[in-house]
């Protein structure tokens, strides 16, 4: 098979963490795994601890669409986390994953390479996408309240949410003079 990414190497059978089959690229490095093969092995994968935030793992991502070397069909993007940007190809049609240089080990990083088939559901781009607007909204506040009223509303909130009497407390709060029956 060639290389979907370069399209100048060869695609040579080869082991993840010596232990799941996938085709390495001679050229660019990255990795063509089938996703049964994956799920065959991966109760076998070794734990992977998340990184301090500090440290960083190099990958490639490669940022135009891919053809499945199988079918020649695109592939999909799909988001692995929150908190990266960084997209993983899939090519539905043989649930082939394709890993360029590197994103084995950015999953690893992240504690997501035993969760490798979920990032590819609804349930967890959904999730992804509900995280990255709840950040911009955040950021929005952020910027028109300031950090300091930012916190103290965040809190108020959080506590009124959670009072038994919320409603009558949100009416006290609203009121232009709740001491008085006239508006």
């Amino acid at each position: 098979m060639q290389c979907p990414k370069c399209k100048t190497g060869v695609l040579q059978p080869t082991r993840l963490d010596n232990l799941i089959p996938v085709h390495t690229c001679n050229a660019c490095g990255g990795n063509w795994l089938i996703l049964e093969d994956y799920l065959r092995y991966k109760g076998q994968l070794p734990e992977s601890a998340e990184l301090p935030n500090d440290v960083v793992v190099k990958s490639e991502e490669t940022k135009s669409a891919l053809l499945c070397p199988v079918t020649g069909s695109l592939m999909l993007k799909f988001r692995i986390s929150k908190d990266t940007e960084h997209r993983l190809d899939l090519s539905p049609k043989v649930n082939g994953i394709w890993l360029d240089k590197g994103e084995w080990e950015l999953l690893n990083a992240h504690g997501l390479a035993d969760k490798l088939n979920a990032i590819f559901t609804d349930v967890w781009q959904r999730q992804i996408r509900e995280a990255h607007t709840q950040a911009q909204f955040d950021e929005m506040y952020l910027s028109q309240f300031g950090q300091e009223d930012y916190d103290k509303v965040k809190d108020l909130r959080e506590w009124l949410q959670q009072h038994p009497q919320k409603d009558r407390l949100k009416a006290f709060l609203l009121a232009d003079n709740p001491w008085s029956a006239v508006k």
